[in-house]
């Protein structure tokens, strides 16, 4: 069914998913007898509890999403972040069509291309050729359509001479490969994505991670799930933040993406038995302890923005407030891409100040470097540490996007990437 341009391209309606778990295998036979018993036992109240008690011991329920609503137009990314068994997954496989809700309704306009389990669906004694076939067939393409295709979708998988050879003689990298390849040649109207960018080896990965960009350019509609934040921050519009079932927070990706760091971090402290959990918090800037944070900062005299050409100085400004029970206090300082990957940075180790009658103090500092990067923005995070070793840190306070810059120049006659590398270049005779 063609897709139309005036309504959203996905509509999740009050979505919920509760599943019943039985105490034993025989459960499944003896609880809605013993429940059918208790109804007809209605005249002698007492029989009918106490047989309705019974079965209930035996039958538990798991909600899996409570109440989960929201709407993508047309050409818009939502990145779905939540730790373990916060329903992402199963949010995905409602959307695919894989599962029905307990509750709610799901509204899908438009061809739909699931990365899910990638390579459940083919059949081990088919060759890859023909579980292409089989796959494309079932995801919407006509007989027509897969010719034409076929021949891109092997090269995308570059499995060789395998794909003309049984499927069950496959390695799972490559049948996660072949099955990537058919969903993304799919021409999609949502794409949606769950974990499956780890596919294959480093090249591959880039490859499929190219590709996406290419689908997304074309105005597909991306739903995406993943424990990669720099991926999310790349590919999504807005984001999602899930907890045991339910949305928690909904918004720019940077600020999702910041709310559940805190939240890990909490946890990660809870989990420690450390006595601080319960003072983290969000700061400028990030989340942390407000008491051992960097609490000013700017960049070449005090902005928080610069311009700069491609070189030039760039002078940072800091000011670290410290508690007394930092033992080994530490600053890392960090220079991010527009993708949120660390490009460079420095561990520097922090004096402990005098301490007043405040029970904290702070300490300043001024970082210096050359701006010695591509043409684009890139962000500057701090984290302020207590690290009695590298292997024992402990991060107090995390802040990123405060301070950025930006480089003007277009640096690509000199070198490629990102930032040059002294090389040593000689002419052999």
């Amino acid at each position: 069914m063609p897709a139309q341009a005036s309504s959203p391209a996905l509509t999740v309606e009050n979505v919920g998913k509760t599943y019943r778990l039985w105490a034993t295998p025989a459960s499944r036979l003896w609880v809605p007898m013993l429940y059918r018993a208790a109804a007809l036992l209605g005249p002698f109240p007492r029989l009918a509890g106490w047989l309705g008690g019974r079965a209930t011991a035996r039958l538990h329920h798991h909600e899996a999403l409570h109440g989960v609503s929201f709407a993508l137009e047309r050409g818009e990314a939502l990145g779905i972040i939540g730790h373990n068994g916060s329903g992402k997954s199963t949010l995905l496989q409602i959307v695919a069509g894989v599962l029905q809700p307990s509750t709610g309704r799901v509204v899908v306009d438009g061809r739909v291309a699931a990365l899910l389990e990638l390579g459940s669906g083919f059949n081990p004694e088919l060759t890859g050729r023909e579980n292409v076939r089989v796959n494309a067939a079932i995801l919407g393409l006509t007989p027509v359509q897969v010719r034409e295709r076929m021949d891109d979708i092997v090269a995308f998988a570059d499995i060789g001479d395998y794909i003309d050879e049984p499927v069950k003689t496959y390695s799972s990298g490559m049948s996660l490969r072949l099955a990537f390849a058919v969903q993304v040649h799919t021409d999609p109207d949502i794409l949606i994505v769950d974990e499956a960018l780890a596919v294959g080896d480093a090249a591959f990965q880039a490859k499929a991670m190219a590709r996406i960009d290419e689908i997304l350019a074309r105005g597909t509609t991306l739903l995406f799930v993943g424990h990669d934040l720099n991926a999310v921050k790349a590919f999504c519009h807005r984001a999602m933040l899930l907890e045991r079932g339910r949305i928690i927070m909904e918004g720019l990706p940077d600020e999702v993406i910041t709310e559940y760091l805190h939240r890990t971090h909490k946890r990660a402290l809870a989990a420690n038995a450390d006595r601080r959990a319960g003072q983290v918090a969000r700061i400028d800037g990030g989340y942390g302890l407000s008491d051992a944070c960097v609490v000013e900062a700017g960049l070449n005299g005090g902005v928080r923005h610069v311009a700069l050409r491609h070189g030039e100085r760039l002078a940072v400004q800091l000011r670290v407030r410290l508690r007394p029970d930092i033992v080994h206090p530490q600053l890392i300082f960090d220079v991010l891409d527009g993708r949120g990957l660390q490009l460079t940075g420095r561990r520097i180790d922090l004096p402990k100040p005098a301490f007043g009658t405040a029970g904290n103090d702070e300490v300043g500092l001024d970082i210096g470097l050359d701006a010695m990067f591509q043409q684009g923005v890139y962000r500057i995070r701090t984290r302020v540490v207590d690290a009695p070793s590298l292997d024992r840190t402990t991060v107090l306070s995390r802040q990123e996007g405060w301070l950025s810059f930006e480089v003007v120049e277009d640096s690509r006659l000199r070198f490629t990437g990102l930032f040059p590398v002294p090389m040593d270049i000689r002419f052999d005779p």
